[in-house]
């Protein structure tokens, strides 16, 4: 019997693997008319847990402030368990780093703003992303990390 060498993608799992929210300084700080500062953070990772079986994840940290008190601080992470089999070597960290996290982060903007609405907040709205060009920007980093952070400057002297 031959073996079946067809590429496989599925999702096995889509799930919220972490969430906390601080309000430091309440009830204080809610009396304050203040536009707060807003500051979205977001990280990415992946793993094996299996031959085939990856986990990925997408967090995001929001932290709101009045001046230099914050007024809240929201940490979600978002997952997602993918069956990846049969692809090329060279398509495996794109997969893993631009769609599996394509696929994750519609339902952690969604987490993000029902959790700002539920503690009372306006909802924060975390934009689009791009991972495609994080993907890319990450690789020229590594890539200039690799050759020493030096740049070959070719040319006529």
């Amino acid at each position: 019997m031959a073996e079946d060498n067809t590429p496989v993608f599925n999702i096995q799992r889509m799930y919220l693997k972490d969430l906390s929210l601080e309000q430091p300084n309440s009830p204080q700080i809610l009396l304050e008319q203040q536009q707060p500062q807003v500051d979205i953070n977001l990280g990415m990772a992946a793993e094996a847990v299996a031959e085939g079986i990856f986990e990925v994840t997408v967090t995001a940290t929001v932290t709101t402030k009045v001046q230099d008190k914050v007024l809240f601080l929201v940490e979600a992470k978002q997952a997602g368990i993918f069956e990846i089999r049969n692809v090329p070597q060279e398509q495996m960290q794109g997969i893993v780093s631009i769609v599996c996290p394509q696929m994750i982060y519609p339902y952690l903007r969604a987490i993000v703003s029902d959790v700002c609405t539920r503690a009372g907040f306006p909802p924060i709205l975390l934009t689009e992303v791009n991972f495609q060009a994080m993907f890319e920007a990450q690789q020229q980093a590594q890539a200039a990390e690799a050759n020493g952070g030096s740049r070959i400057i070719t040319g006529a002297n």
